[in-house]
């Protein structure tokens, strides 16, 4: 497999939709909350030419559905496993980029033998504070007024560091688009599972399964002293600070995100991952 094929498996009832391209060991992109597999586009030809890349649409976002009022972190992992199993794939590298990283790490507690590694790609292992719940109840009360607009541009444009929105514009256009698609049941649902998610930091603190923590020193989302606070916690981790980046690494600092990925997977990977088959 080499160009990008786009497929769908069905799990809890609803589809879950996902691309599939180029060849080699698996890693698996999650993107963030208003976000979907789209945001990665620009991001993959950076990792195509060695690995197999899968960019899964979390459900309630994308193209997938949605299944309720609630998709917590640890459903949404079970919808990457369900793409894996479709796959017949044993071990993949997990990167979660944002709300993505919140089901990394649902996914490293739930099927830890399922991964090689993963990254956490401007995230963290923390349950919502008080404040972020705040936030989120807000945000659903403006979804119900049919107020996605506004949700949308505040927040993308906030994702972005304050000097790069105007370099980026395209990049910031993009992602406000991506974000307006979509649909309002599916964003209730993934800010009630952020919500309800629990404290994670004694998984990221398992020496067992290597980790990536990339920050960007201009985040507006994680400030800093958080992903100081994080690094710190981990001491088997690799770090990574993209001192122009916001929270879109992925579009601040493509080449040099992408260059601490591969650089980490070749260093995590068995002699033979190809050896690894999966019989479901």
């Amino acid at each position: 497999m080499t160009g990008m094929v786009v497929k769908e498996v069905t799990y809890k009832g609803t589809g879950v939709v996902y691309s599939d391209q180029g060849e080699g060991p698996c890693m698996v992109l999650l993107h963030g909350y208003l976000e979907s597999g789209e945001i990665w586009e620009d991001f993959t030809p950076g990792l195509t030419g060695r690995f197999r890349v899968i960019c899964v649409d979390l459900p309630g976002h994308g193209q997938s559905g949605t299944w309720g009022k609630i998709h917590s972190m640890d459903d949404l992992a079970g919808a990457v496993r369900a793409v894996l199993d479709a796959e017949n794939i044993q071990k993949i590298v997990l990167l979660g980029h944002s709300m993505g990283g919140y089901v990394t790490m649902a996914f490293a507690e739930l099927f830890p033998e399922r991964l090689w590694g993963y990254c956490l790609f401007h995230s963290t292992c923390y349950a919502d504070t008080d404040e972020k719940k705040a936030i989120r109840e807000r945000e659903i009360s403006l979804i119900l007024c049919k107020k996605k607009r506004q949700i949308v541009n505040v927040n993308i444009p906030k994702a972005f560091a304050n000097e790069n929105r105007e370099r980026l514009k395209k990049k910031v256009l993009l992602a406000r688009q991506i974000a307006l698609k979509a649909p309002d049941q599916g964003i209730i649902a993934i800010l009630n599972g952020m919500m309800q998610r629990p404290d994670r930091t004694h998984v990221l603190q398992d020496p067992a399964l290597p980790v990536l923590l990339i920050g960007g020193m201009k985040d507006n989302y994680i400030p800093i002293g958080v992903f100081e606070k994080l690094a710190g916690l981990v001491p088997h981790a690799r770090v990574v600070r993209l001192e122009e980046s916001g929270h879109m690494g992925m579009m601040e600092e493509a080449e040099l995100s992408a260059g601490a990925i591969v650089t980490f997977v070749d260093q995590i990977l068995p002699a033979d991952p190809a050896g690894d088959t999966f019989n479901p």
